[in-house]
């Protein structure tokens, strides 16, 4: 007689239930992948620290059926981590005590930890060392199992950074529409020593124009923007991307129109401190670049790499899951 897999499977958890005897306290199995089991044990030793978070924190009406979700995504997650052994196991993947002490030791190095600060630390998460090096086995073995599937076999184009490139480092200026990097300086009587914000319009006034001659003499526009301005624009270099004639005040809109692409404008007054800007363009249908494009290559690339990575990994995983026998019970 052939037996199927489905039947092998159901056949092992019987005769795994069946020697236990009646004085011991049977742990009830939640969930069959192929011919292994995971038992209600493993969930809850699994998602534990999730588990305490949720009893800590969600209402006593909501609590049930909170923790019936906590446990439903830790099966999930069990699942998933028994088909990437199982798979680990069939193309005979393993790994050494001395690749999960480098693992062990490069995470302690990452995070600037001596093992007693990190085995204080795993505590609190109610986990221990030995415990924390299972599981980073795991995924070591893991990582080893993509790197054959998937890693391996990912390749990005050039014509795909490029076009990446055009999308969301670049900007067109359309008809009437001027592409400006803005520096700032606000005044506050009440700023903090040291806060790098002047007291006074004076003093205000003083440091723009200072930082207005850095730019002019050949100043890297966007990191005085990033160093000195004190507007929300300066995290982003001074950029605030393409206006239209219409969207600026009388005075800046002057400023600008008056000043050729690539020059500093004048200095304008506002209620709160004084602006000046670079006019990167206002001829039409130029296309501006925001970066240079070699300046980014290798971040668009990881980009796209690891978007290539995670979608290529859930299609592998999902064809596995698939041809598995997989039983929530």
């Amino acid at each position: 007689m052939i037996l199927c897999k489905r039947t092998i499977a159901a056949f092992a958890i019987l005769l795994t239930l069946a020697v236990v005897t009646h004085a011991d306290v049977v742990d009830r199995v939640v969930a069959i992948v192929n011919d292994e089991v995971i038992t209600l044990t493993e969930v809850n030793e699994e998602g534990k620290p999730l588990l305490q978070r949720v009893a800590e924190t969600v209402p006593a009406t909501e609590l049930s059926e909170a923790l019936k979700q906590v446990r439903q995504t830790v099966i999930e997650k069990l699942i998933e981590r028994k088909i990437m052994l199982q798979e680990a196991e069939k193309n005979k993947i393993s790994v050494t005590d001395e690749e999960v002490e480098r693992a062990y030791e490069r995470i302690l190095e990452r995070n600037n930890m001596t093992p007693e600060s990190f085995r204080e630390q795993l505590a609190t998460l109610g986990m221990n060392e030995t415990q924390y090096r299972e599981n980073l086995q795991t995924q070591v073995l893991s990582s080893k199992l993509v790197n054959l599937e998937i890693r391996s076999k990912v390749i990005i184009p050039e014509n795909r950074i490029i076009d990446y490139y055009d999308a969301n480092y670049t900007e067109r200026v359309e008809e009437g529409g001027y592409y400006i990097l803005q520096i700032g300086i606000k005044w506050d009587e009440k700023a903090a020593e040291g806060s790098g914000i002047p007291r006074t319009r004076e003093a205000a006034r003083e440091k723009a124009e200072q930082i207005r001659n850095l730019a002019v003499n050949g100043g890297d526009f966007r990191k005085l923007a990033r160093d000195h301005s004190n507007l929300p624009s300066a995290v982003d270099g001074g950029d605030i991307g393409i206006l239209d004639e219409d969207d600026m005040p009388s005075n800046m809109l002057e400023a600008i129109t008056g000043t050729r692409p690539g020059g500093i404008t004048p200095i304008i007054d506002t209620s709160s401190g004084y602006q000046f800007f670079k006019v990167l363009s206002s001829q039409e249908g130029q296309i501006i670049t925001k970066v240079p494009y070699e300046s980014v290559k290798d971040e668009i690339y990881d980009i796209l790499y690891q978007q290539e990575m995670e979608a290529r990994y859930e299609k592998w995983l999902k064809e596995v899951k698939s041809k598995a026998y997989i039983k929530i019970l």
